[in-house]
């Protein structure tokens, strides 16, 4: 509908033909403004993950040290199990924001799609790939190996 008029309309179109085209055209920005928040979201939730997470590792390094430097008796274990507390929390937060943006986003297209095929919009461009989500899944991957490091005293810093 919308679809097939959208070459055709210029000034010299039809009133009705205009808004229409017009009409789409903000629909189709709107999914972008859309995507554009659920992204700004998502970018929320890593800053408060990556806070927990390296807050959590700082925590667990520093009473590390001071137990290997004698400062701290050997079976004090409270710090170091408040800072992995703090990473596995940053780590959960995460893997809930990643799937959450993730179900949203699915949702979005599948809405997207729908309004496409019934010609209300044109969607000519699609949904590029989402950076701030690859950064999430970066930092997912770097939480993992800290939680696991810290739960089995292995990798660069022990």
């Amino acid at each position: 509908m919308a679809h097939e008029n959208a070459a055709h309309v210029t000034s010299a179109s039809g009133l009705d033909d205009i808004k229409t085209e017009l009409a789409a055209r903000r629909t189709g920005m709107a999914f972008h403004r859309t995507r554009l928040a659920a992204d700004r979201n998502l970018m929320a939730v890593i800053r408060t993950s990556l806070s927990m997470i390296g807050f959590g590792f700082t925590i667990f390094q520093f009473f590390t040290k001071l137990q290997q430097g004698g400062a701290l008796p050997v079976d004090s274990g409270t710090a170091r199990t408040f800072g992995l507390s703090l990473v596995t929390l940053g780590v959960l937060l995460l893997v809930l924001g990643i799937g959450y943006q993730v179900s949203f986003m699915v949702q979005q297209r599948a809405v997207r799609g729908q309004m496409r095929g019934a010609g209300l919009i044109h969607a000519e461009t699609g949904f590029p790939v989402s950076m701030t989500l690859i950064v999430a899944l970066l930092l997912l991957l770097l939480g993992l190996l800290a939680v696991l490091g810290m739960l089995f005293n292995v990798g660069p810093l022990k």
